[in-house]
Formats: C-alpha cells, sequence, structure tokens
C-alpha cells in the first residue's frame, strides 16, 4: 500500500507505488496530496514517454508546451535540456509554470532521464506555508487583490537578444506566442483543498493592479522576500528513477544550475488545470 510522507518545508514523498500501474484509489491518494503539500516525489520508477503520457492523462488532459522543444514522436512531452557547452539553465528563477495562461496548468510531471554527476536538484517552495506564516496585517493587505501575469518578458523576441539568453535558442522558442496576459487572485484557494495560498512569482507577475507601481513593485517584493525564506523549501536531489509531480497553484519551483560541463536532461509533461478564485 502507498504511504504519504510529509517532507521538510514543501511537498511530500509518496513510497510503494508503481506509476505505470496505478489504481483508483492511487490516483486518488496522488491528487489529494498535490492538494494537501503542493509536490510529490517518487523515487525508482521506470516510466517510458508512453507511460508517463497515461500517468499524466489519469488526471487530465495534457497542455502541449507552445514555448518548450518537444520530442519528436512525442509532443506531449516537452524536453528540459542543457548540454555540457551551455551555461544558460531553463528555469532557474523562482516562477510557478504557466500563470501567464488565464486557465493556469495544474501541474507539471518532470521524469528524470540524463542527470549530471552532481548538482541540478530543484527546489519548490510551499505557497500554502508562505501564506499561513504571513503577518495578519499583511494578510488583510493582499486580501481581495488581483495581480497580472504574462509571459513577454520571460518568452518573447526581444528575450533572446540578450547574449546571455542566446543558447536557449533551440530548447525555447515559438516567441510569436509570448502575447498573453492573465489576471488572476493574489491569493487562491486551492481547487483540489481549499487551501489559501499565495499566487503571485517572481518570473511571470508583472503588477497589482489595484496598486500604483511604486506601491505594486514594494507590495510584491514584500511578499517574495517572505516566500523566499528556507523554511518554507524543500530542496529535491534527482536520482534515476525520479520523478516529480508538482501543483503550480501551489508552489514555487526553481532549478539549480550548479553542474557545468555536464549534460542534463528531463521529460516534461503538463496537465490542464482550471480557473482559480480567491
Amino acid at each position: 500500500m502507498a504511504s504519504v510522507n510529509p517532507a521538510q518545508g514543501a511537498g511530500a514523498y509518496i513510497s510503494d507505488i508503481d506509476l505505470n500501474t496505478l489504481s483508483a484509489a492511487d490516483v486518488a491518494l496522488v491528487r489529494e496530496s498535490l492538494g494537501e503539500y503542493g509536490v510529490v516525489f517518487f523515487r525508482d520508477q521506470s516510466v517510458s514517454c508512453e507511460q508517463h503520457i497515461k500517468f499524466a492523462q489519469r488526471f487530465g488532459d495534457i497542455n502541449i508546451n507552445r514555448f518548450f522543444k518537444a520530442l519528436d514522436k512525442y509532443p506531449q512531452i516537452a524536453e528540459v535540456r542543457k548540454e555540457p557547452e551551455q551555461g544558460s539553465n531553463i528555469g532557474e528563477q523562482w516562477h510557478t509554470d504557466h500563470s501567464y495562461d488565464q486557465v493556469p496548468a495544474l501541474g507539471s510531471i518532470l521524469v528524470a532521464q540524463q542527470l549530471p554527476v552532481s548538482g541540478g536538484d530543484t527546489i519548490f517552495a510551499s505557497m500554502f506555508a508562505a501564506y499561513n506564516a504571513l503577518p495578519e496585517p499583511l494578510k488583510k493587505r493582499i486580501a481581495g487583490l488581483t495581480a497580472t501575469h504574462s509571459s513577454r518578458h520571460v518568452f518573447g523576441a526581444k528575450v533572446y537578444d540578450k547574449p546571455e539568453h542566446k543558447d536557449l535558442i533551440g530548447r525555447l522558442g515559438n516567441t510569436q506566442a509570448a502575447t498573453q496576459d492573465a489576471v488572476h487572485p493574489v491569493v487562491i484557494r486551492h481547487p483540489i483543498s481549499g487551501k489559501r495560498g499565495i499566487y503571485v512569482n517572481p518570473d511571470f507577475t508583472t503588477h497589482i493592479n489595484e496598486l500604483e507601481k511604486e506601491d505594486s513593485d514594494a507590495l510584491l517584493d514584500e511578499l517574495y522576500t517572505h516566500c523566499k525564506n528556507p523554511e518554507f523549501s524543500h530542496r529535491f536531489e534527482w536520482q534515476e528513477g525520479s520523478v516529480a509531480f508538482w501543483d503550480n497553484r501551489a508552489t514555487w519551483h526553481k532549478a539549480l544550475n550548479d553542474y557545468p560541463g555536464q549534460r542534463r536532461l528531463m521529460h516534461r509533461i503538463t496537465v490542464e488545470g482550471e480557473a482559480l478564485y480567491a
């Protein structure tokens, strides 16, 4: 029987489970754990591309990512890759996937394919824990506020004009699709658990709609500083057979770029979500 063991800071490890032979009860346990912990980790899995797709489909429709390079035979699977000669890392800054979509993704499922000898871990931060630890006056200040999220400044054409981002070409693209913006509550009720969580992030959130720019920037900086507290985060060490399934409505994450001269290849599938509400 599968067991759930909470991780320190954020997430939980689910053991005694085979992602290729999930029962209905197993699927319910994974979904419930996402709503409770925000991200779930699995060890010692053997997941082919076909099995990766089937696992994702147990939780919803697959979002075909419009910016990441996909596998030739499996367009549902995005490639998260860094070659030994490349310096730029995909996802190096704190972010929440797809917050720039009007209907943000439920989550992403990342399967390790080729790992560096050392480094390349991913850090996840719980926006449930971050919200719960806010001082009451700050909770009151952000109640009812909304924020705009955008992909333009991250995936747009001008990004690749910067010298430091040149080697992302070929790994990320389709810049003409980076035109959409979205508005979401600053504090959401999680669709699965009903927990309150902070829903702004440093990569994709551009401003708080109800405030002037100076006040918006100051409040976002205050929230970001708070959310980056190590007490709310967990560093996941990738190993052969590792899989992580994170809920974008409940977590931030960032991939560490600490393995120069080594190759790191991951396969990612993103699952469609639903509109978010305060």
